[in-house]
């Protein structure tokens, strides 16, 4: 390395922002507590509950849930372009966070009060308020959310201390909801009304969240050259995205850690109910064992990530799930063992979660770099694609999967016999699918080679940026 080289790379290392703070990492994992109190509903026990307490049958809903996917990826790339363009007292994205709070806390409620009608009319509510949820609101308040932390810091650092906290925090919104959601509903008369009762306390929470977030994030990165750049054209922008091949790694791996969490957090609450024959202290026992030990090994990925790198953490991380995975298919149907592998694996995700944001951030730099546009809300819009493409396409294909094996709806009043077709879907899912999704991370991993190019990228950024350059 030259001596000039060197000297970009301390002047790089020299404008990284000061450390954020520890209250302001907190408020800003905060944001994705709240988002999980009410997704996290939609990514595991809502399908549950249209079949199993309001009789929907599962094929249905896996249409429902299908054909909403494709407006959700349209909503998210319009989001992206509404943020880029937003121009407010508290910036671009952070308004959005607070405009966006109570309708989110309103439509996560709405989705669980499916009138007493026909199923055809049932079938209209359920399309019109998840899209309302899940398309609209959540797009206009997650997506903003998750392109903050770029605004906030350009040091990846900071960032990646950003992505642990938010992927940290996050699972406490899903443990929340549930492992406290069936025993909660089961109190309060086990059936509808229970759920929205519960809905409403969670919505409440969410609420609260949203509004600390808002009040300590703010948005400080300020590039002068990008104050002179005209607005950039939307086809040169959508060139630019689908230019930056770490964009793409970073858009599959998203997919594939929330289809995990889609996959298990739906299908476990089938497995317990089914094939162990307990759905209140297994379920809760098996899902909160593997998000704590997850959030425990979230925050400790700090400590390594610097000196092995991002992307190996990751690698060796996903093997080690794999490989737990793999165990755990050896018998099944053994509670204990389950217990232990799920612990293994969340240890052997949480790399993924702890610092899958930090990768998105690089990405925004990367294609700065390349493209000489800077895209922090387009980049994250885009990934949200992916994100919802994994929650959607899998909720959607388990359903329908459980439909085609044969899966018998029921009202919670009503005992049925599984047939046996439909218990072999659900432990096939429950074994398999998790696999599949850990092989293509590996694989995307093994190509990953910005961890090696960041300093010299940042080096020739703010250079360029000396010179009144994007």
């Amino acid at each position: 390395m030259d001596t000039n080289t060197e000297q970009l790379q301390m002047d790089a290392v020299a404008r990284e922002e000061k450390p954020l703070g520890f209250i302001t990492r907190v408020a800003y994992g905060c944001g994705d507590t709240a988002c999980n109190v009410v997704y996290g509903m939609v990514g595991t026990l809502l399908t549950l509950f249209y079949t199993d307490y309001i009789g929907i049958n599962a094929g249905s809903i896996a249409v429902i849930m299908l054909v909403s996917r494709v407006f959700d990826g349209v909503s998210d790339f319009i989001m992206g372009f509404i943020v880029e363009r937003t121009h407010s007292k508290w910036g671009q994205s952070r308004p959005w966070v607070l405009w966006m709070a109570l309708p989110y806390a309103i439509a996560g409620v709405l989705m669980f009060t499916v009138p007493q009608t026909s199923e055809n009319l049932q079938l209209i509510y359920i399309f019109i308020t998840y899209n309302l949820c899940t398309t609209f609101i959540y797009t206009a308040l997650n997506l903003p959310y998750g392109s903050l932390s770029a605004m906030m810091t350009r040091a990846s650092r900071e960032r990646d201390l950003l992505s642990v906290f938010r992927m940290g925090m996050a699972p406490f919104g899903r443990i929340l909801v549930v492992s406290c959601t069936l025993p909660l509903v089961k109190l309060l008369g086990d059936n509808q009304s229970g759920w929205i009762k519960a809905m409403c306390l969670w919505c409440a929470i969410a609420f609260v969240l949203l509004l600390f977030c808002f009040a300590r994030c703010k948005e400080q990165v300020v590039i002068e050259a990008r104050k002179k750049q005209k607005a950039v054209p939307i086809g040169q922008s959508l060139k630019a995205i689908a230019t930056n091949q770490y964009f793409w790694m970073c858009l599959v791996v998203w997919m594939c850690m929330t289809s995990y969490t889609t996959v298990t957090g739906t299908v476990l609450p089938y497995y317990c109910k089914y094939i162990l024959h307990n759905d209140t202290w297994m379920y809760s026992a098996l899902y909160v064992s593997e998000t704590a030990i997850t959030i425990l090994f979230t925050f400790l990925c700090p400590l390594v990530s610097n000196k092995c790198g991002k992307r190996n953490l990751i690698l060796g991380g996903t093997i080690l799930a794999m490989v737990s995975q793999i165990v755990f298919c050896l018998d099944p149907y053994n509670f204990n063992l389950l217990l232990v592998t799920t612990v293994f694996r969340g240890i052997g995700v949480s790399p993924l979660f702890a610092l899958l944001f930090g990768l998105v951030g690089d990405a925004v730099e990367f294609g700065q770099w390349k493209s000489h546009i800077r895209q922090e809300a387009l980049v994250f819009s885009a990934g949200s694609v992916g994100n919802k493409l994994g929650i959607g396409v899998v909720s959607s294909a388990t359903a329908g999967l459980l439909g085609l094996s044969g899966y018998i709806s029921s009202t919670n009043n009503t005992t049925v016999i599984q047939p046996d077709s439909a218990l072999q879907m659900i432990v096939r899912l429950f074994k398999f699918a998790p696999m599949i999704l850990f092989v293509v991370v590996i694989i995307v991993m093994l190509f990953y080679r910005l961890d090696k190019e960041y300093d010299q990228i940042m080096a020739d950024l703010l250079e360029r940026e000396k010179q009144g350059l994007m």
